[in-house]
């Protein structure tokens, strides 16, 4: 059986903490600046974990089971 292959959309998308939570970026952030304000973008910028609802579908795409 062949090997199976990481989701290159999602290795390039998603970081892992030390602790094996999975780190990943805001939406939202990269065009049509210009009608949110200052402080919607910069909170836009900072990092956040991905839901424990969605950490299954996450994990499947990066092949750690």
């Amino acid at each position: 059986m062949p090997k199976q292959k990481t989701n290159s959309g999602a290795k390039k998308r998603f970081t892992f903490t030390g602790t094996g939570k999975i780190k990943r970026h805001h939406a939202y952030h990269s065009h049509i600046l210009t009608k949110k304000t200052k402080k919607q973008k910069r909170n836009l910028v900072h990092q956040t974990l991905v839901d424990h609802s969605n950490m299954k579908q996450v994990r499947d795409l990066l092949i750690l089971r």
